[in-house]
């Protein structure tokens, strides 16, 4: 979608952490749409679900991906933080990175798959899009005031620490509501079920993002473009594998 930026700067990219839910929306919500034409053309639930973790990787031209492969390298390579660093920075993929692609897309695609199939299409949307939102919150939680940038420069830099931590608490929470409510509305044969359902993804999905992202800071010394990357994909599976313990 292009975007016509009239300036970058540290005020412009606080606004865009805020909302980055909403670009989560979006991309969740394409996944889902084509998920469920799939699926009402005749296709099975595994080709679905293969379809709609595809949209989410192609609308994210699959940085997200891209940097949980590289965080993946650089935690794996027993190296300082500078070492650690350099290793992320490198175009190619090593064997750490293979193997956190590998079953962090198999997950995703097996949660759907069982939700698809097994639960229905609306429930199988549903836990596409909450997903997608999570993973964008994750990203707005880690750029929060306190948390360090591990570069001077690139992407990290310039959004790290944008986002006072109330605003940030903020976003967390209205997600966490928004979700309960719609979840309940979708499952409504069982409405506590469904509230209950999407209240964990989205806690569990964050937690699991905040736990990375704390690593991270231990072993990186802050957050750089590909650890905002991992945090949104590490979210995005723990929030499913939410739905699929639903």
């Amino acid at each position: 979608m292009p975007v016509h930026v009239e300036r970058w700067d540290r005020e412009a990219a606080r606004r865009g952490m805020v909302w980055a839910p909403l670009a989560g929306l979006l991309v969740g919500g394409a996944a889902a749409f084509v998920g469920l034409v799939a699926l009402m053309s005749g296709i099975s639930s595994l080709p679905a679900a293969v379809i709609s973790v595809a949209v989410l990787a192609v609308l994210t031209r699959g940085l997200h991906l891209d940097g949980l492969a590289d965080v993946a390298d650089g935690l794996g390579s027993a190296k300082s933080a500078r070492g650690a660093l350099r290793v992320m920075k490198q175009s190619d993929i090593g064997p750490f990175g293979v193997v956190a692609l590998v079953f962090v897309l198999l997950a995703q695609v097996a949660v759907l798959d069982e939700l698809y199939g097994q639960v229905g299409w609306a429930q199988g949307a549903l836990g596409v899009m909450v997903a997608a939102v999570t993973a964008r919150c994750a990203i707005t939680l880690a750029a929060r005031s306190g948390v360090p940038a591990a570069r001077t420069d690139g992407l990290g830099a310039s959004v790290a620490g944008t986002v006072p931590v109330r605003a940030a608490a903020l976003v967390a929470a209205s997600l966490a509501v928004a979700a309960t409510v719609i979840g309940a509305l979708v499952y409504w044969g069982d409405a506590l079920h469904g509230a209950v359902t999407c209240l964990l993804a989205v806690l569990i999905g964050l937690t699991a993002a905040e736990l990375l992202l704390q690593h991270c800071r231990r072993r990186f010394g802050g957050v750089t473009g590909d650890v905002f990357g991992a945090l949104s994909e590490t979210a995005t599976t723990a929030a499913l594998l939410a739905f699929a313990l639903g």
